[in-house]
């Protein structure tokens, strides 16, 4: 095929190849009779981002996994090689991210750190995702006990009252004497 020609010929610098690559998609697209409004009805991507991706405007997408995926669906549907397609693409990442030095990666990282307990404080969220920090569950297992123990001296202080104890005495008296029974 003729764009394997294109991919041989720019090997030198992964951005220039990925450029080759927007080319690519352009003139397969152009070749094939597709307008860009075409394609993006048929894939159901906007117009704007297959024309980023035909440009190699990688920055103006967000997430890297749905450019990704969109680049390899647009690339199914003009017929392109998925491999070399895939290839390219994952040797343009790793030349564009091993060029972030670590002092950056860090600093963001601070960052999105920081952010992200601003968020969880400012967060508006259901009371059943909500995370609640655990509470201490000793002294509430104490105070159970404890009053568990209370309950049950009530309950026998008031039975042993309710009977009058559990030493009865009682006197029977008749008219030969009296007798005194206890239980």
């Amino acid at each position: 095929m003729a764009y394997k020609d294109i991919f041989i010929l720019f090997k030198k610098g992964c951005g220039v190849l990925m450029f080759s690559t927007g080319e690519l998609f352009k003139n397969q697209r152009e070749s094939s009779g597709v307008s860009i409004e075409e394609a993006s009805k048929d894939l159901n991507i906007p117009v704007i981002e297959l024309e980023q991706i035909e440009a190699c405007a990688f920055g103006a997408f967000e997430d890297i996994y749905q450019l990704k995926n969109k680049i390899l669906e647009y690339a199914k549907y003009l017929g392109l090689d998925l491999n070399d397609v895939l290839k390219n693409f994952n040797e343009y990442m790793f030349d564009y991210t091993s060029r972030i030095q670590l002092t950056d990666i860090e600093k963001e990282m601070k960052i999105l750190e920081k952010e992200e307990i601003i968020d969880e404080e400012n967060r508006i969220s259901s009371p059943y995702t909500k995370y609640y920090p655990k509470e201490k569950t000793v002294p509430y297992i104490i105070g159970g006990i404890i009053i568990i123990i209370l309950v049950v001296l009530i309950v026998f202080w008031s039975i042993s009252t309710i009977t009058g104890g559990t030493n009865k005495t009682k006197t029977i008296s008749y008219a030969g004497g009296e007798y005194e029974l206890t239980k």
